[in-house]
């Protein structure tokens, strides 16, 4: 079984305040790639989600890490239907961003010849983890009101079109009706016949923005694990002013104990197998993702480290 376990992000400013993760003197954006990588095998890129990446920043990502090592990357939060603030487009893009008043745009407010210049710097600055065999899947956190609808369907359709011989996608769904009764069976048919990797969740339940854990392998190559944690009081919080703020919850054992008996069940069954903590409130992801190796080593020895 190949199964990687990371986490999201490696810069959280929670996780570099706490001091209880990096060595002391490790202060450089360098020096924490270099030892995050060394512990871990995968990491999430979140940045990409919240403004486009960059090929300078792919290059030396690939050049800090050792061999092996992999990269998920979010979509750029444009392309997953959520808003977007002016500030976050390209500066020199933003001149030429539709004067409609509104604060935030969103995907549907582009004229098409922007989205297609979007994707294209999008594509081109993951080009070097892809080419270094370092890019894992191009994660999309379609936004909460993107449903099962027509309208719905067919954005998510369209982002496989764009993706489609380019990078491996995965795709996490935040509204509750793609996983309900009546269309779970055609979300995942839709899933396997578009080659889209089913994100399986771990996530508060009972609110419109969450859906089910779906034990569900779309794509033969790869099965996708993301824990947000089981925080319900924090899942929708108003106000906050950090990610950390809402993914506060530390795993106990014995919770992570029953999620590697799930993990290595799926991971029986695909090439590959990524396992991410989204719980980011301090060292919270990389304790659990240290224990969760040690159980599932201790399961049946087969956990991939770098």
């Amino acid at each position: 079984m190949d199964i990687r376990v990371g986490t999201a992000s490696w810069t959280d400013p929670t996780l570099i305040k706490s001091k209880r993760f990096y060595p002391p003197g490790c202060n450089s954006a360098e020096a924490r790639l270099r030892f995050y990588s060394s512990q871990f095998p995968l990491v999430e890129v979140d940045s990409s989600y919240y403004s486009m990446p960059s090929g300078s920043n792919s290059v030396l990502w690939v050049e800090r890490t050792p061999p092996g090592f992999t990269f998920n990357i979010k979509a750029f939060r444009l392309f997953t239907g959520h808003q977007t603030p002016r500030d976050m487009f390209p500066k020199d893009m933003q001149p030429a961003l539709p004067q409609n008043g509104k604060k935030n745009l969103y995907y549907k407010d582009m004229p098409e010849e922007f989205r297609a210049e979007l994707w294209r710097r999008y594509f081109e600055a993951i080009a070097p983890l892809a080419d270094a065999g370092k890019l894992g899947a191009v994660h999309f956190q379609f936004a909460p009101w993107v449903t099962s609808g027509p309208d719905g369907r067919a954005h998510v359709e369209h982002c496989a079109d764009v993706m489609a011989d380019r990078f491996l996608m995965a795709v996490e769904f935040r509204n509750r009706s793609w996983f309900d009764n009546a269309h779970a069976d055609s979300t995942l048919a839709f899933e396997r016949d578009r080659k889209l990797v089913n994100v399986i969740v771990d996530e508060p339940q009972g609110s419109a923005n969450s859906i089910p854990a779906v034990w569900e392998v779309t794509n033969p190559a790869l099965a996708l694990v993301r824990l947000h944690g089981r925080n319900h009081e924090t899942w929708n919080i108003k106000g906050a002013t950090a990610a950390s703020d809402r993914f506060n919850y530390d795993y106990q054992n014995d919770e992570l104990s029953k999620l590697a008996v799930r993990i290595r069940e799926i991971a029986g069954i695909v090439a590959q197998t990524h396992v991410v903590f989204n719980n980011n409130m301090e060292d919270q992801g990389q304790r659990n993702a240290r224990t969760l190796i040690e159980i599932l080593d201790q399961q049946s020895g087969g956990v991939t480290r770098t």
